[in-house]
């Protein structure tokens, strides 16, 4: 039995032997606690609460870490330049994330947990990192950019466009949100979710996925044909199939 199926087996024994009460509590304080904040509105804390359950009680400790810090990040990212944001036009409401937000950025992730409980396979593991990962650079990739500078680039012609607009990128949002995908892999590795030598695959993920939202957000967000919550979802997921496809061959 190689290493790999020994790391399978013991998380995938931790993830079933984990006491569901353990989970609830994890779950009940962390949505609370995003609520008191106000970083999530009542609707979004009830989303929260589900993905923050199913994460946990599915996949682990390493993953509830995961989650934490895509909150933190985003939390921090919004409030940053806020005032500049109400005059764009961009600002979120100040009561918070909605329950559509709070899914489109955090289901897939959520899904891939589901799916690892009942399958086991480590890649899905990976996923769950990218995906989160992918959350965190998109928004304080656009957080960032928007309170930073005036000016983006449409990624689709490279155009200039006042900052906040669908599509748009800027150096300064995109190294933030490089650094946001970097330390949720980070805290991936550090909590169990995924191994150290595996930590380059939800970074480069997560930014792939980050780059691909700036394309749906150009090419179709732009001309209604997708809303900002459908963009997210397909970004999460871009990075979440992303990260499978690199380590499915090369795990059991």
């Amino acid at each position: 039995m190689n290493d790999h199926m020994i790391y399978v087996m013991t998380v995938a024994e931790f993830s079933h032997s984990r006491p569901l009460w353990m989970a609830l509590i994890v779950t009940l304080a962390f949505a609370g606690m995003a609520r008191w904040v106000r970083g999530v509105t009542l609707s979004g804390a009830l989303a929260g609460a589900v993905i923050c359950f199913l994460l946990y009680a599915c996949a682990g400790t390493g993953a509830f870490f995961a989650l934490v810090s895509v909150f933190a990040l985003t939390w921090i990212a919004t409030r940053m330049g806020y005032r500049r944001k109400q005059v764009l036009g961009t600002a979120e409401d100040r009561e918070g994330r909605t329950a559509a937000q709070v899914l489109a950025n955090l289901i897939v992730s959520a899904g891939c947990a589901a799916l690892y409980s009942i399958s086991a396979k480590p890649a899905l593991l990976l996923a769950i990192a990218a995906a989160l990962s992918e959350a965190a650079a998109d928004t304080v990739s656009s957080e960032l950019g928007q309170a930073r500078t005036e000016k983006a680039r449409l990624i689709t012609t490279w155009k200039s466009v006042p900052a906040g607009t669908d599509g748009g990128v800027s150096v300064a949002g995109t190294l933030a949100g490089i650094a946001a995908a970097t330390l949720v892999s980070l805290i991936s590795v550090l909590g169990g979710l995924v191994r150290a030598r595996q930590l380059g695959i939800p970074i480069l993920a997560g930014v792939i996925g980050m780059t691909a939202d700036s394309y749906l957000g150009a090419l179709l967000e732009r001309r209604k044909l997708l809303n900002n919550n459908w963009v997210n979802l397909l970004g999460t997921l871009t990075a979440a199939l992303v990260a499978i496809a690199i380590a499915w061959k090369r795990l059991p």
